[in-house]
């Protein structure tokens, strides 16, 4: 397994690339942020936070009904 620390963007699935992908433009719309295909680091860092916590809230809802 690659070390994590040397590249913040190691996927532990890589396979899943295209779906989380597709999930960030879809959380996006969900807030209110336009997101543009290709590079998007021009948003601020309160809507790049708005779109990865609000992901992070969905995975894990997700994996809690997933227990149940």
């Amino acid at each position: 397994m690659a070390n994590s620390s040397s590249n913040s963007n190691y996927k532990a699935v890589p396979e899943a690339t295209d779906a989380l992908n597709k999930f960030k433009y879809e959380v996006a719309n969900e807030v209110g942020v336009s997101l543009k295909d290709g590079y998007n680091g021009n948003i601020s860092a309160r809507d790049a936070g708005k779109i990865g916590g609000n992901m992070v809230k969905k995975l894990i809802q997700q994996a809690e009904s997933q227990l149940r």
